[in-house]
């Protein structure tokens, strides 16, 4: 046993110099640095040696040995939270409950993640020709335990334009927000990033507001607030002064259902769309509720299918395009920051129309947009991959057009994130 270990775990119990009875450990003679350490952690019944009368202080010991020491330190109300939680999966294994330790050991917990991005673009709209992006970002999340059942989550990001190398950055605190539970219903409220059920086809974006939960294989949420764009030098402002939502979840088999129920109000409000309508141009927010329905389910071993289909109130003589949309996917495997050497792939098909969508999640500019507010179609496919623990790179390319056909956009995206 290594000195400090046994010095921790007898400064725990409180052990002192003090005289107990004799040793019970012939190879630990009077005089030797841990005899009284050792003396008073067996008298505790901490420590019992290897069944020889010795105590093996020279030999190595394992990771499970050490647990039970920690284990038998706990039970005789010694504070052995730091250890606890090294050794939480081996105490775990030992039935030892140690669910709420690191909490105990780290009321704050600081986490971050670096994340360089870049953008290609080409298309036949003339502001998308020879166009790119070249960004890095910086988030640093800070989590502190309230109590058992709350918790505070803050995050300071900082973005940096590399396009041009002339110092364009921006530096805020850009979420902050409370996770709890009243009862049986979960609680979240404050300023947190909101994805929709269906993976951000229809928001993706940071909300101030309020959802609360309800149910494991059937799952209730419902939220309301206001959507607030994360990126502010997005081209599609997602501002919305008001917007609700309530989402139903179910797990049938290896089958999993959602459906989803969104009301946006004066999006984009905070500047004036101007739509060309019967050769006149008009003036106004958007105002539109979505309804969804979709199901993922695995197809074959590490591949899934998701579908989806949405359908919206938005008022198409004022738009072009359709007023419903579907997309479908598959996915195989997925890369996972902890496990070095994983991977993934994946394919997306979109074709929605203008009303189905507030703030996309895909990483690539909208032909809709730039084509009267038609919304889009097209596909999406992408691949992962951990490079070492906590490096994970990612790139996706996007075929995609107006739903009427008369503007074309690609994207080529990549990213590489460091996780700490």
């Amino acid at each position: 046993m290594k000195k400090s270990l046994i010095l921790a775990v007898a400064m725990a119990l409180g052990v002192t110099a003090s005289a107990y009875a004799a040793n019970p450990f012939s190879d630990v003679p009077a005089g030797h640095w841990a005899y009284d350490s050792v003396n008073q952690l067996a008298a505790a019944g901490v420590v019992d040696g290897y069944g020889d009368a010795t105590f093996g202080g020279d030999k190595l010991m394992t990771r499970y040995e050490m647990a039970q020491i920690i284990a038998r330190a706990m039970a005789k109300g010694a504070n052995v939270d730091k250890l606890a939680a090294e050794f939480a999966d081996e105490l775990d294994s030992l039935g030892v409950r140690v669910a709420n330790l690191e909490k105990k050991a780290d009321n704050v917990r600081v986490t971050g993640e670096v994340k360089y991005r870049y953008w290609d673009y080409s298309g036949d709209h003339e502001k998308s020709k020879n166009e790119y992006k070249n960004k890095m970002r910086t988030r640093i999340y800070v989590n502190g335990q309230i109590n058992e059942d709350w918790s505070y989550t803050g995050m300071l990001e900082n973005t940096q334009d590399l396009k041009n190398n002339n110092g364009d950055e921006r530096t805020e605190f850009a979420r902050a927000y409370v996770n709890g539970k009243i009862g049986g219903v979960k609680v979240q409220a404050g300023r947190y990033k909101y994805t929709d059920t269906f993976g951000g086809w229809i928001y993706d974006d940071l909300m101030d507001g309020a959802q609360i939960s309800y149910g494991k294989d059937l799952k209730l949420t419902l939220g309301a607030g206001k959507g607030t764009n994360e990126d502010e030098m997005s081209e599609d402002p997602s501002a919305c002064d008001t917007m609700y939502y309530g989402e139903l979840g179910a797990k049938v088999g290896v089958v999993k259902v959602k459906a989803g129920y969104y009301k946006f109000d004066e999006c984009a409000a905070d500047f004036t769309e101007k739509i060309k309508v019967d050769d006149k141009k008009k003036e106004f927010a958007r105002d539109n509720k979505v309804w969804a329905i979709g199901f993922k389910t695995p197809i074959a071993k590490d591949l899934k299918l998701h579908a989806t289909y949405l359908k919206s109130d938005l008022d198409m003589q004022t738009y072009n395009g359709d007023d419903d949309g579907y997309v479908v996917g598959l996915q195989y495997k997925g890369a996972k920051s902890k496990n070095a050497g994983s991977w993934g792939v994946w394919a997306n098909y979109f074709d929605q129309g203008y009303g189905t969508y507030v703030t996309h999640t895909m990483d690539a500019k909208d032909p809709g947009m730039k084509a009267e507010r038609e919304g889009f179609k097209g596909y999406e496919i992408g691949a992962e991959y951990a490079f070492a623990k906590n490096i994970v790179g990612a790139v996706k390319y996007y075929d995609l057009e107006s739903k009427e056909g008369d503007v074309d956009q690609k994207t080529i995206y990549s990213e590489l994130v460091f996780k700490f």
